[in-house]
């Protein structure tokens, strides 16, 4: 993977936003390098540095964003951790927190004409997440098929995701999460982490 420094990262960046400020005003299919390198404020020569073209654009933000999803889940927990439902706890939903604070870009699944993948890719994301990083022990220890409660929670929590964004997150991440905790305890008894283990910060 190429190491950028950080004033790269930060023209990346810039190149970022401006994609997302374009799609918003007027589709992904319309927009053109020229559209993209007048928002962000350089020369075509340093867009062609960086990328390719639009697609190639926005195939690096996908990636970062839901890499960065898939990273921010595993963040408060410790390898091989155990939690309790009843004992669930906000820093537990750092998922919520990291779609919050990247809105502006979660918001582009609002739109229809957007980042081509972003609809398919987010909720297949949140399923990666489920199969890779959690083991679940339901109520009673019911029998499932757990790779099909895994997709059936993981679309469920997605829903709920989507329907956050769609109304401008008019509710607030802490009653979200809350509201969450009351219906992951009616059907998940425990989870333990197993995703990548991470040093501490």
């Amino acid at each position: 993977m190429t190491k950028w420094t950080q004033r790269q990262e930060r023209t990346r960046r810039h190149f970022y936003e401006a994609l997302i400020q374009l799609i918003k005003q007027q589709g992904f299919q319309s927009i053109t390098v020229k559209h993209i390198v007048e928002r962000a404020g350089y020369n075509r020569s340093t867009f062609y540095v960086h990328f390719q073209d639009k697609f190639e654009l926005a195939e690096n933000l996908l990636d970062t964003m839901l890499r960065g999803l898939e990273i921010a889940v595993g963040e408060p927990y410790q390898f091989g951790e155990k939690v309790y439902t009843t004992k669930l706890r906000a820093p537990s939903f750092n998922i919520i927190h990291y779609i919050y604070k990247n809105r502006i870009f979660f918001e582009l699944l609002n739109f229809d004409d957007t980042i081509p993948g972003l609809h398919t890719r987010m909720p297949l994301t949140i399923t990666k997440i489920y199969m890779e990083q959690f083991k679940f022990e339901t109520i009673n220890n019911q029998p499932v098929n757990m790779e099909m409660f895994k997709h059936y929670t993981s679309y469920g929590f997605y829903g709920l995701m989507m329907q956050w964004i769609t109304s401008g997150y008019e509710k607030p991440e802490e009653t979200l999460i809350q509201d969450i905790i009351e219906l992951t305890k009616t059907h998940i008894y425990a989870y333990e982490y197993i995703g990548k283990p991470h040093h501490d910060k």
